[in-house]
């Protein structure tokens, strides 16, 4: 983990301030539930530490895909050292579907906001806190300043508190303990009660199987981001399979 932080701390911002008509999050989840179906954020993820092997398909088939299947909204990675993602796939990527795109990377200052266009931008609470990054409550108003909406993720009941603390609508819980990489679906269960019921609530990570979207659901989660589980096998009928309420 230490290699991809120090990795994005190198990384540049945009050459010029951004601003954002971006689509609803929120909106795309109730739309996706009025029809009977599990809101997903399908992840286009080429690699990652947690994975074996690398997909080299074309990404904008692949979220093509995973849009016909029942998709809500996309992730798509940005990060290129340890992802396999990149800026412009990010970009083809919301050119060529209607849904919302988050932009998943690693982002430590203001200026990182400004590298691409997308709907939404993830910031990492945990990593948000250290000397030499951005505070959580200024990122969020820069992003929100741009037009973002802004999805933060936590770990713990004191990272939750700590998105809440400084502004965050949209919070995820990843069931991924991101120093060990290990995944315990029950984090999500234990924390997601300490979630105001106006913030829309993201469950993260270990999401495989109809049951697990069930369970997230059950405790409380507006919405699954998935990525490994889709990405392995045929793209549409993963997200439709995982789609199923």
């Amino acid at each position: 983990m230490e290699s991809i932080l120090s990795a994005a701390r190198d990384r540049g911002g945009g050459d010029s301030r951004l601003s954002i008509d971006g689509r609803s999050l929120p909106a795309a989840f109730a739309d996706a539930e009025a029809a009977g179906r599990m809101p997903v954020i399908a992840e286009v993820k080429p690699t990652s530490p947690t994975t074996d092997g690398e997909r080299t398909d074309d990404p904008v088939a692949l979220a093509e895909g995973m849009v016909e299947g029942g998709a809500a909204a996309l992730s798509v990675l940005t990060e290129p050292e340890h992802f396999g993602g990149s800026p412009e796939t990010l970009e083809r990527v919301r050119a060529a579907v209607d849904v919302p795109v988050l932009r998943k990377d690693f982002l430590l200052y203001e200026a990182q906001l400004d590298v691409v266009e997308a709907d939404a931008v993830l910031l990492i609470a945990r990593f948000l806190r250290e000397e030499g990054t951005g505070d959580l409550g200024e990122l969020i108003e820069a992003a929100h300043d741009r037009g973002f909406q802004v999805l933060v993720e936590t770990h713990t009941e004191t990272e939750v508190e700590k998105a809440l603390a400084a502004g965050a609508e949209i919070v995820g819980i990843n069931n991924r303990d991101l120093t060990k990489l290990a995944v315990d679906r029950s984090t999500f269960e234990s924390i997601a009660p300490s979630v105001p019921e106006n913030v829309t609530l993201i469950a993260e990570s270990g999401i495989a199987t109809v049951e697990d979207v069930r369970r997230m659901h059950t405790a409380g989660a507006d919405a699954c981001l998935i990525g490994s589980a889709i990405m392995d096998g045929d793209v549409r009928e993963n997200t439709e399979r995982l789609t199923q309420l």
